[in-house]
């Protein structure tokens, strides 16, 4: 029999990495990471396609008796149609919509799977919801600490390029614009990541039955964080701002992800309890 929470897992990932690859491509309309994006998702419907038909041919059960069935296969339409869409419409904004609600559709099956998991006797699936969500929250911040990075090199490079002063090593920094766009890809990449991340860690409180609190210093910690980083991209990409002044906010928004990481996660009630 086919093991459903590996299914379930692999899923996940690839679902994720082609969220993500999306996003990026609503951001920065990039074609490259577009069609990188469109073969991942092409890999979750072939996964999902397998398994429904497993599901009909050999187990004789057509997935809509129960509730978890049929988020399974809503899931799997709106894939269906999105990749449909991806190559008969020019409009990559509706595919980019349709992924991201289907990858909420497809969580709430992963919640109620791992619910019935725990009542089966085992947690292994809500664990490695735990795990996901550790994960992908540091794997952001690790993205978020290189924008900080190339957001410092701008600031000093903007500044002794303005002094005129000419130490010759400093000519290594880069470009100030090139600086100024790795930082703000950096960003694109790690938003996604830590909204996915979120997301899991509300999924693994709800099915692990764990005293979650939304008041909570570090959940408050991390949405904050979150929102900080959509401002960044919302100045960006809407107010039109670049250069040193996006590089400023840049380096305050790493000033709250640091709080929020050794300051906020000590009070917590839960986490690194």
């Amino acid at each position: 029999m086919i093991e459903v929470k590996l299914i379930v897992e692999l899923l996940l990932i690839i679902y994720g990495l082609s969220l993500v690859g999306y996003f990026i491509d609503f951001i920065q309309h990039n074609q490259k990471v577009n069609k990188i994006a469109f073969w991942l998702l092409s890999m979750v419907w072939a996964i999902q396609t397998f398994f429904l038909l497993y599901q009909v041919l050999i187990e004789k059960n057509f997935p809509i008796i129960t509730l978890n069935d049929s988020l399974f296969l809503y899931a799997w339409v709106l894939v269906t149609i999105s990749l449909i869409i991806n190559k008969l419409l020019p409009i990559n904004f509706i595919v980019f919509f349709m992924n991201l609600f289907g990858f909420f559709i497809h969580l709430l099956y992963v919640s109620t799977t791992a619910q019935q998991n725990i009542h089966k006797g085992g947690g292994q699936l809500v664990n490695e919801i735990l795990a996901t969500h550790i994960t992908l929250a540091i794997v952001s911040y690790g993205f978020f600490t290189v924008s900080f990075l190339f957001s410092l090199m701008h600031i000093m490079q903007h500044h002794f390029l303005k002094e005129k002063k000419s130490f010759k090593w400093i000519w290594r920094f880069g470009d100030l614009k090139v600086l100024d766009t790795y930082s703000f890809r950096a960003i694109t990449i790690g938003v996604p990541l830590l909204l996915i991340g979120i997301i899991f860690g509300v999924v693994w409180a709800h099915v692990s039955n764990s005293e979650f609190y939304w008041f909570d210093i570090k959940t408050v910690g991390s949405i904050l964080v979150l929102v900080v980083y959509i401002v960044y991209l919302i100045l960006r990409l809407v107010s039109g701002y670049q250069g040193k002044a996006l590089s400023i906010y840049n380096t305050a928004a790493f000033l709250v992800l640091l709080i929020n990481f050794f300051l906020f996660s000590l009070l917590s009630n839960f986490h690194f309890n």
